[in-house]
């Protein structure tokens, strides 16, 4: 399962300038932000609400140490290499047990690798169970930037994971993923099912939003399932704005998010509110925020989904490689209309966590992801 190859690669670390740092901190501190509105409620049914917006600011400009954060990603080994003419930037931790199974995990919008640093440890340590874990960043993302050009999309970011996982030497492997992840895990096993040791996806309640439009809705649905299917998708009818914003005018956005912290803060941190379960620190959240401001990837992240809302390939790829499902938030009617025939033999279901479960509920994920693949080892 595991070759010697000569990879062309480089090594990587994190060293954001200091300037960049000072820079930041002087764009917090003058910073405008908008004039309440009398009579306004505090909540969160327009957007993220003013004060929480400045509180945060004033946390990341206070608060926050970016260079502990830089210390504990560089305690990983990082790497780039350049596939199709796109610098990629990806961990690569190997477990110190040789009979570990190779495990691609692939994060999703608006997330980076660093979703992942909390369950990298558990998934390596030696055992029955381990992994060596590569977690690459999508190209627009992160460190896997600048693009290199148009056409960064879904099948193209899988055909270059591919690559990536041949030239580790890692001909077959597991993949894993959410969101953005979860299509190019699918993809991965519709494409290259040879290679495919399995695929795990995390998933949580509000993916059945979009029910009716990828997947067919099952009949005689009771009157509370489909009051709960309405429920979903009138939240996400009202969440999906940002969505349609940079799935067809990716630029205008861009402008705000590369110029502009506090735009880039208040733009993430809506969806990870919007989208947490147990929910994550102040210091986890403004770590992604942060890597998104320092390598100038809200535009480029941006473009990703609009080149894949334009590439005409659909976010689901079906294949005959044993597949897992873990879903967070979830209620039994997730399941009804996902996976009403139950054909997903790994299924489970867990009440707490969301859609970034690798950072609410990494020691849930690390024991699901272990449990499905111990079956295919």
């Amino acid at each position: 399962m595991v070759r010697s190859v000569l990879l062309m690669t480089n090594s990587f670390r994190i060293e954001i300038p200091q300037t960049d740092l000072d820079d930041l901190r002087r764009r917090l501190t003058e910073a405008r932000f908008a004039d309440p509105v009398p009579g306004d409620a505090p909540d969160w049914s327009r957007g993220i609400p003013t004060e929480n917006v400045r509180e945060l600011a004033e946390y990341w400009r206070d608060g926050f140490d970016w260079r502990a954060q830089e210390a504990a990603i560089n305690a990983f080994p990082q790497f780039t290499a350049e596939i199709d003419g796109q610098t990629i930037h990806y961990l690569h931790v190997r477990s110190a047990d040789p009979d570990a199974v190779p495990l691609l995990l692939t994060h999703g919008y608006p997330s980076t690798f660093a979703e992942f640093l909390d369950v990298i440890g558990p998934l390596t340590e030696p055992g029955p169970d381990a992994f060596h874990v590569v977690v690459p960043s999508l190209p627009g993302f992160g460190f896997s930037t600048p693009l290199s050009g148009p056409g960064w999309e879904l099948a193209r970011t899988t055909d270059a994971f591919a690559e990536l996982m041949t030239r580790l030497g890692y001909d077959r492997f597991a993949a894993q993923g959410g969101d953005i992840g979860a299509g190019v895990t699918g993809r991965l096993a519709a494409l290259f099912p040879d290679r495919g040791l399995g695929t795990h996806v995390t998933s949580d309640r509000g993916t059945i939003a979009l029910a009716g439009e990828q997947l067919p809705l099952p009949d005689n649905l009771t009157e509370a399932e489909q009051a709960e299917l309405d429920a979903a998708r009138e939240a996400w009818k009202a969440g999906r704005g940002y969505l349609d914003l940079q799935s067809h005018k990716p630029e205008t956005i861009a402008a705000a998010l590369t110029d502009s912290p506090v735009g880039q803060l208040a733009w993430i941190a809506e969806k990870f509110q919007a989208w947490t379960g147990r929910g994550i620190s102040r210091d986890r959240l403004l770590t992604t925020v942060s890597l998104y401001w320092f390598t100038r990837s809200g535009a480029t992240a941006a473009r990703f989904l609009y080149e894949a809302a334009h590439s005409g390939h659909g976010w689901l790829a079906p294949s005959a490689v044993p597949a897992g499902w873990a879903v967070f938030n979830t209620s039994p009617v997730v399941r009804r209309i996902m996976d009403p025939e139950e054909k997903v033999e790994h299924w489970s279901e867990f009440a707490e966590g969301g859609h970034f479960a690798a950072m609410e509920t990494p020691e849930l994920l690390v024991g699901d992801i272990r449990a499905f693949f111990r079956k295919l080892r």
